[in-house]
């Protein structure tokens, strides 16, 4: 794919006026896309926003290693109940202790089937959260659960304030949240901005930049111009196809982590003809070019997987990505009854890097093998919606990971595990697999289950990993700002110069 001349000139002619960027008091973030809501227990969408309102008993260091966060200690008392002991003297920004009843809030609100949480695939191991003391709470496990720590980490186990959500419900809390994280929220409109202020009271200490600005910005031209322009001094989401125009350019610091984005995949209805056959599933796996997908349109910022876990995750088994075979394609597909192939909606979203166009490739690989993929490529907020609620096409395009716990269970027990909320698998070997990889304890023993569920997923083919993105950003030189393996955006790190 070629960047248009006009593109290229136009940038060109900007990186060679711009200045440097001037002193600001506000930091202003540019992203492909908007927050929908707030509520971290509840996210349909990356946490990089909600990460800066709440916080988690746990947190990550920048070498990705467990530290203290709301909880100042933790251990296992026995096999299914862990205790964490509580940092004294926070408060919410309103004012609401952060306690131990707030952990049993926070936590049993994402576990009540009747709130529905799409998140709740996290933490489904945790039977009951005990307040054995003002600061001192008992989690107890339906098993062992050796991932318990780290499930504490990210969401949905952000503590809220239970007298404000009480107060004023699940819906206006997702639009005005209350946190007790490094900024408050000062101003959400969807699809225009976000503006969050420091906290002064964070428990750390105030952070050094006073304000942040979100801004969602689609058109990847229009967010590098911004860039350039001096509107924004971060762009998270660089467009692969313009990193050659930003490289080496006074003034613009270009951050690449590798393999630092998410899993790209093609989720599949197997409840629904034709994909209910695997000969079907695995013939469209051999249909696609990955390889081409990552050179051409990625340039380079992607590579071509098999599993769905990546390279860091504990359990990861290295399975390489299928290799283009029309030829067996359409003999399973012949094989199944559909030599004459078939006609079947397909939806990708703009969300990640050249998805759309990658969507566009991928139909023509099928269309190869007699396969019609009707493409759709519906607005993001409309997207998470229908995923979520089960309501996507046959084919869709998704991206999934395990970042913010770095081990294989987050990559495959969601999207694997039958009766999750963004799982369409309906497979009883992969969820004995799965349960028991979450009551294991022995290291040896857990890595060798969560390598047979990769392995049974190629068998299987119940989905269709394509691809793991690299995290592209770009920042203006007064701002220091580094990639982080977990793709968190941590504000209370960052430093305007």
């Amino acid at each position: 794919m070629r960047i248009p001349a006009f593109k290229l000139a136009s940038l060109a002619l900007l990186i060679s006026i711009m200045s440097p960027a001037a002193l600001a008091s506000e930091l202003v973030i540019a992203q492909t896309t908007s927050a929908t809501a707030m509520d971290p227990g509840f996210l349909k969408e990356p946490a990089t926003l909600v990460d800066n309102l709440f916080d988690t008993l746990v947190l990550r260091d920048s070498n990705m290693q467990l530290q203290p966060g709301l909880a100042t200690r933790w251990q296992a008392l026995d096999d299914s109940t862990w205790e964490f002991t509580l940092r004294q003297g926070v408060t919410f920004s309103d004012g609401e202790p952060v306690n131990a009843a707030a952990v049993k809030f926070s936590i049993e609100r994402i576990l009540d089937p009747a709130n529905h949480a799409p998140t709740i695939s996290y933490i489904r191991t945790i039977k009951s959260v005990e307040v054995s003391g003002e600061y001192q709470v008992k989690i107890h496990t339906s098993g062992a659960d050796p991932l318990l720590p780290t499930r504490m980490s990210r969401y949905p186990t952000y503590i809220v304030p239970p007298a404000y959500v009480t107060k004023v419900g699940a819906a206006e809390f997702a639009r005005k949240p209350v946190g007790s994280g490094a900024y408050t929220l000062q101003t959400f409109i969807p699809d225009e901005k976000v503006v969050m202020q420091a906290n002064s009271h964070y428990w750390r200490g105030k952070p050094a930049i006073d304000t942040v600005t979100w801004r969602p910005i689609p058109e990847a031209t229009a967010r590098i111009t911004a860039l350039l322009t001096g509107e924004v001094q971060l762009v998270d989401g660089v467009p692969a196809d313009l990193v050659p125009a930003l490289k080496n350019k006074p003034g613009i610091h270009l951050e690449q982590v590798k393999n630092g984005g998410l899993t790209i995949y093609l989720g599949l209805r197997n409840d629904q003809k034709p994909l209910d056959d695997v000969r079907v599933r695995q013939a469209l796996s051999l249909a696609l070019n990955r390889n081409a997908y990552t050179r051409d349109l990625l340039h380079g910022f992607g590579t071509p997987t098999g599993t769905m876990a990546g390279p860091k995750d504990f359990g990861y088994q290295p399975i390489p990505a299928a290799i283009q075979d029309i030829a067996k394609a359409k003999a399973l597909l012949a094989a199944a009854g559909y030599a004459q192939g078939f006609t079947l909606r397909f939806q990708a979203p703009r969300r990640y890097i050249a998805s759309a166009d990658v969507a566009q490739a991928i139909v023509q690989d099928l269309a190869a093998i007699g396969v019609k993929a009707q493409l759709e490529v519906p607005e993001w907020s409309v997207y998470t919606q229908q995923v979520a609620a089960q309501k996507q096409a046959p084919i869709y395009m998704l991206a999934w990971g395990s970042t913010q716990t770095l081990d294989a269970d987050a990559a495959l027990y969601p999207i694997l595990h039958s009766g999750e909320p963004y799982s369409t698998v309906n497979s009883p070997e992969l969820d004995a697999l799965l349960n028991s990889s979450r009551v294991t304890v022995d290291p040896a023993k857990r890595e060798k289950i969560l390598q047979q569920v990769q392995d049974l997923v190629v068998q299987q083919q119940p989905l269709i990993p394509l691809y793991k993105e690299d995290a592209l950003y770009a920042s203006a030189d007064n701002l220091t700002f580094t990639g982080r393996a977990d793709s968190r955006i941590p504000l209370f790190d960052l430093r305007l110069k």
